[in-house]
């Protein structure tokens, strides 16, 4: 039998489109699906440079790197990223936000009080409780960066129609919860295929 890195490049998902048949996925959609993970892979890869933040960055001349803008911007806290939930900003709220370690943002938060961009305050509901918030130079910050970003993406939406728009923002809205909802078919729906390629792995190891 042919070893699969021994096929030609575009034959060697044949095996797995067969047992997808197999599972009630058809030829065609496994086609689509491995578009839509090229496309996927693609986009992260690009993303993961995170180019046009960097470029954001440098067009204005800031002094800090992603990391310390990513906190920036989780203090304001744009409700089309973090929702329309309000209320005081603390260190925890920030590595909260980001999904970072609590002691990682207690460290980016004092760098930007020191650099004039964040200031400590006190909590007006607890006394005995830090807040943290944007000083003028801080919101000025995070402003002229989401400027640039939407400056951009806007002028590249305006070359699609009205049409495309809103027939692309429902879509991308309901794919990016795919993985939370897959979770959750492997665990009921597709648990005997699943379990079923676990054994043929199990198999092959012995």
């Amino acid at each position: 039998m042919t070893h699969p890195e021994d096929r030609p490049i575009g034959t060697r998902d044949e095996d797995m489109a067969a047992f997808l048949e197999h599972a009630g996925i058809t030829r065609r959609m496994t086609d689509k699906a491995l578009e839509v993970d090229a496309i996927l892979q693609q986009w992260r890869r690009r993303i993961d440079k995170r180019e046009l933040g960097q470029m954001a960055l440098t067009e204005l001349g800031l002094d800090i790197d992603l990391p310390k803008l990513d906190v920036l911007i989780a203090t304001w806290a744009p409700s089309n990223e973090f929702g329309t939930e309000t209320g005081e900003t603390m260190v925890s709220t920030i590595a909260t936000r980001l999904h970072i370690d609590p002691s990682r943002a207690s460290r980016l938060v004092s760098e930007l009080i020191g650099q004039g961009l964040l200031a400590r305050g006190v909590s007006q509901q607890d006394a005995r409780r830090t807040i943290v918030e944007l000083t003028d130079k801080g919101r000025a910050t995070v402003n002229a960066v989401r400027t640039i970003k939407f400056l951009l993406l806007g002028d590249f939406l305006s070359g699609w129609t009205d049409a495309e728009v809103e027939t692309f923002l429902p879509l991308l809205d309901r794919f990016s919860t795919w993985s939370e909802e897959s979770r959750a078919k492997g665990q009921s729906r597709l648990a005997p295929t699943i379990a079923e390629l676990r054994a043929g792995l199990h198999k092959s190891a012995h």
